[in-house]
């Protein structure tokens, strides 16, 4: 073993001795993942089921008993009975409802007739999700209860588009098998980039960089030897959040767990080198760890498409959205875990990771004080 190879082993335990002394390091790296896990694994859902709506039937028929029986059988709905709509508007009100189905008193005779409204359907449009799909489920329902009771009394109804879905790559349409993967990306940022934001920085505040320069250690052996030690608890939190993934919230893995490996590698250097550079040039804790946070946790949550569609944002912030390390990372979990090696898309995000990796890094080796000034 040459002097280089001694003086970087021993930098390493060095920052081994450093991470055990302090238990946040430990905490952020293992016990973090597994809380975001199983906040938006369990606690967080884009999926909109229960809703709560409340019935107003004005003239109760077969029909009317029909179609609300319809709805009382779906998971997607829970069904509230009221007298009249002032008593039904009242419950919108106060949120125990979000939405009302009024049935005239004309339901049953108007329901084949061209051109004429048969229900009344009033949204609480606050939450503009929950009413587009709630917009939408009462629309299917309705559609599917039509044509079923056309079917039965033998009426004609017109149908010129006939729909069959089918679903891809997630079929159960799940949004924890959609989150979970993409939340891999944002603990990794916060493992790599915060932890070594702070580690250069902790050096140039207890005076200890100076000592380290005077030495025959080279910059770059000094920066190598932090980055290893958070590698290593960065793979490590990688690899707790993909058993997690699999084996607790049963997300499917239907692609390669070592192009999960290469690729998560390549991201984690990113972070790591994002987060080394920002601690060379910020030479104080607290403005590292902010700096940190604002340049790479949020863009990694807002604007990866970890939960918000890039599609859906202005051009200008899809623009942005490249610089954004996140972005590739998430692209690459989501469609490792619910498509499969789908290679044009894993290989071209891949080469942006590493192309962003040597940037940052060159960056901080750059920046690094070479020599006592």
């Amino acid at each position: 073993m040459n002097n280089r190879q001694v003086r970087l082993k021993g930098l390493v335990i060095k920052e081994f001795l450093q991470i055990w002394r302090d238990p946040s390091s430990l905490a952020i790296a293992f016990v973090l993942p597994v809380f975001l896990l199983l906040l938006f694994g369990y606690g967080v859902s884009l999926d909109a089921k229960h809703i709560p709506i409340g019935w107003v039937v004005d003239k109760p028929t077969t029909e009317t008993a029909g179609f609300t029986a319809s709805f009382a059988q779906s998971e997607y709905f829970q069904s509230r009975h009221y007298g009249n709509m002032k008593s039904a508007k009242k419950a919108m009100q106060f949120r125990k409802i979000n939405a009302i189905i009024h049935l005239r008193g004309d339901f049953s005779r108007q329901l084949f007739k061209q051109n004429s409204p048969a229900i009344q359907v009033i949204i609480n449009g606050v939450d503009a999700n929950s009413a587009r799909l709630t917009s939408g489920y009462v629309q299917g329902a309705w559609n599917k209860w039509i044509t079923h009771l056309a079917e039965v009394r033998g009426i004609p109804i017109s149908k010129p588009v006939i729909a069959e879905q089918r679903i891809w790559y997630n079929s159960a349409v799940l949004s924890k098998d959609f989150l979970v993967p993409g939340l891999i990306a944002v603990i990794m940022t916060l493992i790599g980039a915060l932890l070594t934001a702070m580690v250069m920085a902790r050096e140039w505040e207890r005076g200890t960089l100076e000592a380290m320069i005077a030495t025959p250690v080279s910059m770059l052996e000094v920066l190598l030897g932090k980055m290893i030690p958070y590698y290593l608890l960065g793979m490590g939190g990688m690899l707790l959040s993909i058993a997690m993934a699999v084996f607790l919230f049963e997300v499917p893995l239907l692609g390669s767990f070592w192009v999960l490996l290469v690729t998560g590698t390549l991201f984690l250097l990113v972070a790591l080198g994002m987060g080394l550079l920002i601690s060379v040039v910020s030479k104080n804790q607290f403005v590292a760890g902010q700096t940190a946070i604002i340049v790479t946790f949020l863009p990694a949550f807002i604007l990866s498409g970890f939960i918000f569609d890039i599609g859906s944002m202005p051009s200008v912030v899809q623009g942005f959205t490249y610089l954004v390390a996140a972005r590739y990372f998430v692209t690459i979990l989501q469609t490792v875990f619910l498509a499969g090696n789908v290679w044009a898309i894993i290989l071209p995000n891949a080469a942006a990771l590493l192309l962003m990796a040597v940037v940052f890094f060159s960056l901080a080796i750059k920046k690094a004080p070479q020599r006592l000034e």
